[in-house]
């Protein structure tokens, strides 16, 4: 059974679980046992039938091996079964653990101001908070493959032609130098184009800012200071520090500008504005 008094002496395997490093970790560490603490308070002690020590010993005794066995699983998402094996539990008390530590955690990364803004109405008031009217923020879409759906009509609703598979999709708002993300749209079938969704989410940004976005945002309009999009010939784009040397060309109207930017992402086939809000009002 992995515990975090073992595991934080192996940083690399700590990461690889949980996707947080030791210092990461007792940052988050404090909100959650606050957190912890408000939903499931200590109960009152009552006159005791049997002898200290009697009984089922619980596998989780401690706040970090709780807040271990959840990053676990939000990192790795494994099956009940799997996770309980893991930590020496069965998959009814595997289930019981995870309905009651998942909304600490959310809990604790919301104290903790990780967790994205999801109503787009919001996210300039949020912005201005945080850092101040001035930003770099980048707009795209994200997508996670799903199972093919056994019905003909859901089969097309959530076909993405140009990853010739069927996937949910995200636009999400990412901090261009920090990857943070700062707003999280709706979910929505893999068919959708991001313009659509990112028009039908209606995100209000600080108006002193410079958006990023890719090709797939053409048309796009938001109230910035600068929209920057890149040019034909570098359709991908990423947060973060440089990779490989890679930069793209951005373009605003006339002018244009390099920045350097690492990876890339994929986008669902575009299709007609009309289909695509059908599409998000059945879902």
């Amino acid at each position: 059974m992995p515990e975090y008094a073992t595991l934080k002496k192996n940083p690399r395997k700590l990461l690889a679980l949980t996707g947080l490093n030791t210092a990461e970790f007792e940052e988050v560490l404090p909100a959650f046992q606050e957190a912890l603490s408000e939903r499931f308070p200590e109960p009152k002690p009552k006159k005791r039938q049997r002898a200290p020590g009697g009984g089922r010993k619980p596998k989780l005794t401690s706040v970090e091996d709780k807040l271990l066995f959840i990053l676990v699983y939000t990192k790795t998402y494994p099956v009940q079964v799997v996770q309980g094996e893991m930590f020496g539990m069965s998959q009814p008390t595997t289930s019981q653990w995870i309905d009651k530590l998942l909304p600490v955690l959310a809990d604790a990364l919301d104290r903790l101001g990780y967790l994205p803004e999801r109503d787009g109405q919001f996210l300039a008031v949020t912005e201005r908070r945080s850092r101040g009217e001035i930003a770099d923020l980048t707009i795209d879409g994200v997508e996670r493959r799903r199972q093919r759906p056994k019905d003909p009509v859901k089969q097309r609703v959530f076909y993405s032609g140009k990853k010739k598979g069927h996937y949910d999709k995200n636009v999400i708002v990412t901090d261009t130098r920090s990857c943070r993300v700062v707003y999280l749209s709706p979910t929505v079938p893999g068919s959708v184009h991001d313009k659509t969704i990112a028009d039908h989410a209606g995100v209000l940004y600080p108006v002193y800012m410079t958006l990023r976005s890719d090709l797939g945002f053409e048309g796009y309009a938001p109230d910035v200071r600068a929209h920057l999009r890149p040019e034909k010939n570098h359709a991908t784009l990423s947060c973060g520090p440089a990779r490989s040397g890679a930069t793209v060309n951005w373009r605003d109207g006339g002018s244009a500008s390099n920045m350097p930017l690492r990876g890339s992402s994929d986008h669902g086939s575009p299709k007609t504005s009309v289909a695509a809000r059908r599409k998000i009002g059945r879902t």
